[in-house]
């Protein structure tokens, strides 16, 4: 099966990318094979607005059954939807090992979008918009040079399984896990920027 993986880099060893739309590569793979198609640098990722719809019909055009990706908003998912491609989400990893995870079934299928619209920043807005507990990070460095990275944890994308005591608090491990995960690559970004003089 072809899928698509949201990474930070063009290969299978590359990080997977938390954002859909703003992910800065979109990279094929023959879930079969376990080979890489191709990856392709992300052409939307610097527009201020629709990004997420772009994003949903570029990927449709190159004839993908499903989206593997961190969060995804609602006008991606509705775009990616009605052009019959399943989205499932994972947390970290690489893209070698979401595509190893959707082969074996470990991935969850969504059947609807998992952050708010909007959450993820244009360039120079800076990181945390829509993370939605109080922990927006503000790093935007001025001219443009921030990539926002906003994970889309505010209360709106929780489960609708979270009705139970128990599968909330396991909704709400995920997602420290998830934010945890996402600011040791913004602590990363930091470092590789700060040792290029910043």
């Amino acid at each position: 099966m072809k899928v698509v993986i949201t990474a930070a880099g063009p290969s299978l060893d590359a990080q997977v990318e938390p954002r859909f739309g703003r992910a800065p590569y979109f990279v094929f793979v023959d879930t079969d094979t376990m080979e890489l198609i191709e990856a392709i640098e992300n052409p939307f990722v610097g527009q201020m607005s629709g990004v997420g719809v772009q994003a949903a019909q570029f990927i449709a055009d190159k004839g993908v059954e499903a989206v593997i990706t961190g969060n995804v908003g609602p006008k991606a998912f509705e775009g990616l939807r009605l052009a019959g491609i399943s989205v499932y989400t994972v947390v970290g990893g690489t893209v070698r090992q979401a595509a190893e995870k959707f082969k074996q079934g470990a991935l969850q299928q969504v059947g609807g979008a998992t952050s708010p619209a909007h959450s993820g920043g244009g360039w120079g807005r800076g990181m945390g918009r829509g993370m939605g507990m109080g922990l927006g990070m503000g790093m935007g460095r001025g001219m443009g040079g921030g990539r926002g990275m906003g994970t889309g944890m505010g209360a709106n994308s929780m489960p609708s399984t979270a009705s139970s005591g128990a599968s909330e608090l396991s909704a709400l491990k995920q997602q420290i896990n998830t934010m945890q995960q996402m600011l040791e690559q913004i602590m990363k970004r930091l470092d590789s920027l700060e040792k290029k003089g910043g």
